[in-house]
């Protein structure tokens, strides 16, 4: 195993987008954005639970779908791999009460997320991050231990780390983002990402 530390985003990047699946099933239109449309995280977020409580969606209902869910095609594979070569961390804006089942399904990674505030009655009332730009001040914790940082997202709220990173990489991003910025290398598929790590590897 190297010494580089590898962060990961989640959806988009390892897992469908738990969002957009809600949508689809409760054919909630208004619940399809996600941070591959919208910048401001905390609007998304703000947006997300005003529709919740306007269809008196629960916790349960949200957590029904993502039950059904599985990695994206391939990122198994690719995953088991990166851990093998590689120290791994997943970095995500989702949240606990969210992604245990679809951590399960990747192996059990390291996981930083948020917290949900759910009511007695099941509700979703509100949302803890864990601090401001949590993703972007992990990476500087991990550099400033002295580890070489490699980072891996595909939307606006990733575009901090993986700027911020030793190496980033966007992974199939939306147009927009990847016009945004075209710093930021993109991949397309997991064969690509892989030879992009290691050729970021073979730089240290």
């Amino acid at each position: 195993m190297a010494m580089e530390i590898v962060c990961f985003d989640l959806e988009g990047v390892l897992v469908p987008e738990i969002w957009i699946n809600v949508a689809q099933r409760t054919g909630i239109a208004e619940l399809r954005l996600t941070t591959r449309d919208v910048a401001d995280y905390d609007a998304l977020m703000t947006h997300r639970l005003q529709v919740l409580d306007e269809h008196g969606l629960k916790l349960k209902d949200i957590q029904d779908v993502i039950a059904t869910l599985a990695p994206l095609p391939g990122a198994a594979d690719f995953f088991a791999w990166a851990r093998r070569h590689y120290q791994v961390i997943v970095l995500s804006d989702t949240f606990y009460d969210f992604a245990r089942p679809l951590m399960a399904q990747l192996g059990e990674p390291v996981l930083f997320c948020h917290d949900l505030v759910v009511g007695t009655d099941g509700r979703i009332t509100g949302y803890r991050l864990r601090l401001p730009n949590q993703k972007y001040e992990a990476v500087k914790a991990f550099q400033g231990l002295a580890f070489p940082v490699f980072a891996v997202g595909d939307s606006y709220n990733d575009t901090a780390m993986l700027l911020g990173a030793d190496a980033g990489f966007l992974f199939d991003p939306p147009d927009a983002v990847a016009a945004e910025f075209p710093q930021l290398p993109v991949t397309r598929t997991y064969d690509e990402l892989r030879s992009s790590l290691e050729e970021a590897s073979a730089r240290w």
